[in-house]
């Protein structure tokens, strides 16, 4: 699989990514060791956690994986921090608690270091020097390599990589920002992801083929085995299945179509190559769906079909988005 340079660091990732969002809760050990060896065998390198995943049970998986089947220096192992099971503050990035939640994803994940920190969400109750000083902690002290975020908005992203920059050398430059991002959900083309192309940032989307929709298995209905047939996940799919949702799924089915291949592999290499993007980090529920999606390694989109597809995905764009001066 090809390596990409995450932003502008010397850190060097497969442009696919393997999640871990589902291990330790609907992934057992068993299909999480059959993902893992399949995705390392193909040349996957990054491999995406959390500490809150599966309440800590995904680190636990991958750990209990990590040496007795694939080799810990083989993997760039993701992790992040700052989301809490606390119904009254669902962020906690002061420093104290984000240096005990590395600790304890360290111990979990059976590492004394990880190669990516992300810190989860943006915390409006903590100041964000204190959250980034914590960054810089971690990495000083050798127990993260890298740093990124996780859901910030522009202006939070843009602020945080640009206090980092502030001090070069002394301070820890942010080399990813991991967020929602699918021909269903281009949101971040507004102002994250310019953000990020100028701040040397790269970009891990999330979600990359729409909560599962691009893949067109909704488009005769729900499958009883899908996230939209869970009770727990149906409201997580709910926002992707609308009219013009389903308008750039027919269009993603039909350039399948012409191109002999599937809608996912189709929603896939759109997102993969799309400008800043590092990796989309794609999750599964055994090694054969993983399967197809590793399989679009030897696919690229044709011009004409990616236009056709920016086109029927197009977000709309308004003033102070764009140039104020063609509105």
């Amino acid at each position: 699989m090809e390596q990409r340079h995450l932003g502008r660091t010397g850190l060097r990732v497969s442009r696919i990514g393997l999640g871990t969002l589902t291990w330790g809760r609907d992934t057992d050990e068993h299909d999480a060791a059959d993902q893992l060896k399949a995705f390392w065998d193909v040349g996957g390198t990054l491999v995406d956690t959390a500490d809150v995943y599966g309440g800590g049970e995904a680190e636990h998986l991958l750990g209990r994986l990590v040496g007795s089947l694939v080799p810990r220096q083989d993997l760039v192992i993701a992790t992040k921090a700052g989301n809490v099971p606390d119904p009254y503050r669902r962020v906690n990035c002061s420093r104290g608690h984000l240096l005990a939640a590395l600790d304890a994803s360290l111990e979990r994940l059976g590492t004394d270091y990880v190669d990516l920190w992300q810190v989860h969400a943006f915390d409006p109750e903590t100041p964000l020097e204190e959250t980034l000083q914590a960054v810089d902690l971690a990495v000083s002290s050798g127990r993260v390599r890298y740093a990124g975020v996780s859901n910030f908005c522009g202006w939070q992203l843009a602020r945080a990589a640009t206090w980092q920059l502030a001090a070069p050398g002394v301070r820890t430059r942010l080399a990813s920002t991991q967020m929602e991002y699918s021909l269903l959900q281009r949101g971040i083309e507004r102002e994250v992801l310019p953000a990020a192309l100028d701040l040397g940032i790269g970009l891990l989307p999330s979600s990359p083929l729409g909560r599962g929709v691009l893949t067109g298995k909704y488009r005769q209905g729900t499958p009883s085995d899908s996230r939209g047939a869970s009770e727990r996940l149906a409201p997580f799919v709910e926002p992707y299945l609308d009219d013009a949702a389903g308008r750039v799924v027919d269009a993603v089915a039909t350039a399948a179509d012409g191109l002999a291949t599937s809608p996912l592999q189709v929603a896939l290499a759109w997102v993969r190559d799309r400008p800043g993007v590092a990796a989309p980090i794609v999750g599964a529920r055994n090694a054969g769906q993983l399967a197809e999606a590793l399989s679009v390694e030897a696919l690229s989109l044709p011009y004409e079909i990616c236009q056709a597809l920016d086109d029927v995905s197009a977000p709309v764009h308004r003033y102070p988005d764009q140039d104020w001066s063609t509105l």
